[in-house]
Protein backbone atom coordinates (compact mmCIF):
# COMPACT_ATOMS: atom_id res chain seq x y z
CA UNK A 1 0.00 0.00 0.00
CA UNK A 2 1.10 3.49 -0.96
CA UNK A 3 0.57 5.60 1.48
CA UNK A 4 1.09 9.78 1.19
CA UNK A 5 4.17 11.67 2.51
CA UNK A 6 3.58 14.31 5.26
CA UNK A 7 5.35 17.39 4.52
CA UNK A 8 6.65 20.30 6.69
CA UNK A 9 7.20 22.58 4.50
CA UNK A 10 9.86 24.74 2.86
CA UNK A 11 10.57 28.59 3.94
CA UNK A 12 7.10 29.19 3.75
CA UNK A 13 6.69 28.29 0.45
CA UNK A 14 5.20 25.10 -0.01
CA UNK A 15 2.55 24.67 2.84
CA UNK A 16 2.54 21.93 5.41
CA UNK A 17 0.66 18.69 4.40
CA UNK A 18 -2.79 18.57 5.68
CA UNK A 19 -2.14 15.82 7.81
CA UNK A 20 0.50 17.94 10.17
CA UNK A 21 -2.09 20.37 9.72
CA UNK A 22 -4.27 18.54 11.27
CA UNK A 23 -2.85 17.45 14.27
CA UNK A 24 -1.09 20.97 14.86
CA UNK A 25 -5.24 21.80 15.21
CA UNK A 26 -6.05 18.63 17.47
CA UNK A 27 -2.80 19.80 19.63
CA UNK A 28 -4.28 23.39 19.95
CA UNK A 29 -8.07 21.62 20.72
CA UNK A 30 -6.66 20.05 23.80
CA UNK A 31 -4.24 23.62 24.50
CA UNK A 32 -0.81 22.45 23.70
CA UNK A 33 1.12 25.06 21.29
CA UNK A 34 1.99 22.82 18.04
CA UNK A 35 5.71 24.03 18.93
CA UNK A 36 5.90 22.83 21.94
CA UNK A 37 5.89 19.34 19.88
CA UNK A 38 9.12 18.61 18.47
CA UNK A 39 8.60 18.30 14.50
CA UNK A 40 10.07 14.81 14.31
CA UNK A 41 7.59 13.78 16.96
CA UNK A 42 4.44 15.20 15.11
CA UNK A 43 5.80 13.36 12.18
CA UNK A 44 5.83 10.33 14.05
CA UNK A 45 2.78 10.44 15.55
CA UNK A 46 1.19 11.01 12.36
CA UNK A 47 3.07 8.17 10.43
CA UNK A 48 1.64 5.89 13.77
CA UNK A 49 -2.28 7.23 12.80
CA UNK A 50 -1.63 6.26 9.18
CA UNK A 51 -0.48 2.57 10.46
CA UNK A 52 -3.20 2.11 12.66
CA UNK A 53 -5.87 3.50 9.97
CA UNK A 54 -9.21 1.45 8.80
CA UNK A 55 -8.99 3.08 5.38
CA UNK A 56 -6.34 4.68 3.67
CA UNK A 57 -6.57 7.88 5.74
CA UNK A 58 -6.92 8.21 9.77
CA UNK A 59 -10.08 9.25 11.03
CA UNK A 60 -10.25 13.15 11.68
CA UNK A 61 -11.24 12.17 15.07
CA UNK A 62 -7.91 10.12 15.64
CA UNK A 63 -5.05 13.01 15.38
CA UNK A 64 -7.81 14.74 18.37
CA UNK A 65 -7.26 11.17 20.30
CA UNK A 66 -3.71 11.17 19.57
CA UNK A 67 -3.33 15.06 20.39
CA UNK A 68 -5.36 14.06 24.19
CA UNK A 69 -2.80 11.41 25.17
CA UNK A 70 0.15 12.93 23.94
CA UNK A 71 -0.73 16.46 25.94
CA UNK A 72 -1.30 15.21 28.94
CA UNK A 73 2.29 12.64 28.94
CA UNK A 74 4.19 16.18 27.71
CA UNK A 75 2.56 17.82 30.60
CA UNK A 76 1.40 15.75 33.16
CA UNK A 77 -1.69 15.21 34.84
CA UNK A 78 -2.65 18.15 36.44
CA UNK A 79 -1.71 20.63 34.34
CA UNK A 80 -3.70 18.61 31.40
CA UNK A 81 -6.47 18.65 33.77
CA UNK A 82 -6.75 22.42 34.44
CA UNK A 83 -5.93 23.33 30.52
CA UNK A 84 -9.04 20.86 29.75
CA UNK A 85 -11.19 19.47 31.99
CA UNK A 86 -11.15 16.61 34.75
CA UNK A 87 -13.01 14.31 33.10
CA UNK A 88 -10.96 14.65 29.99
CA UNK A 89 -7.91 13.91 32.29
CA UNK A 90 -9.52 10.69 33.58
CA UNK A 91 -9.96 9.46 30.22
CA UNK A 92 -6.64 9.97 29.15
CA UNK A 93 -5.25 7.94 32.50
CA UNK A 94 -8.18 5.09 31.64
CA UNK A 95 -6.07 5.18 28.31
CA UNK A 96 -2.75 4.91 29.86
CA UNK A 97 -3.71 2.26 31.82
CA UNK A 98 -5.28 0.23 29.20
CA UNK A 99 -1.88 0.89 26.84
CA UNK A 100 -0.05 -0.67 29.86
CA UNK A 101 -1.61 -3.79 29.61
CA UNK A 102 -2.24 -3.90 25.96
CA UNK A 103 1.63 -3.29 24.89
CA UNK A 104 1.62 -3.08 21.61
CA UNK A 105 -1.89 -0.80 20.85
CA UNK A 106 -1.70 2.97 19.08
CA UNK A 107 -1.67 4.67 22.87
CA UNK A 108 1.73 2.28 23.86
CA UNK A 109 3.40 3.32 20.72
CA UNK A 110 2.53 6.93 21.17
CA UNK A 111 3.30 6.73 25.18
CA UNK A 112 6.88 4.99 23.77
CA UNK A 113 7.41 7.73 21.15
CA UNK A 114 6.87 10.70 24.01
CA UNK A 115 9.21 9.03 26.54
CA UNK A 116 11.62 8.19 23.63
CA UNK A 117 11.68 11.69 22.15
CA UNK A 118 11.94 12.66 26.21
CA UNK A 119 9.25 15.13 25.62
CA UNK A 120 7.60 12.95 28.59
CA UNK A 121 7.14 14.53 31.54
CA UNK A 122 8.54 13.09 34.80
CA UNK A 123 5.32 12.92 36.99
CA UNK A 124 3.63 10.55 34.39
CA UNK A 125 6.76 8.23 34.23
CA UNK A 126 6.97 8.14 37.77
CA UNK A 127 2.89 7.48 37.79
CA UNK A 128 3.26 4.91 35.37
CA UNK A 129 6.46 3.81 36.41
CA UNK A 130 7.35 3.56 33.00
CA UNK A 131 10.68 2.88 31.54
CA UNK A 132 12.27 2.02 27.97
CA UNK A 133 15.04 -1.17 27.72
CA UNK A 134 17.43 1.36 26.30
CA UNK A 135 17.03 3.67 29.69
Amino acid sequence: MNRRRSSLGLFGIFGRSQDLRRLDQALRSVNIHPRLVPEAVKLTIVNLLKDHAIGTEPAPQSYRAAAELVGYCMIGAEPFAGANDAHLALQVEGRIDAAMLSGDSLDAQLILLTLHARVIQPSVVDRYDLESATD
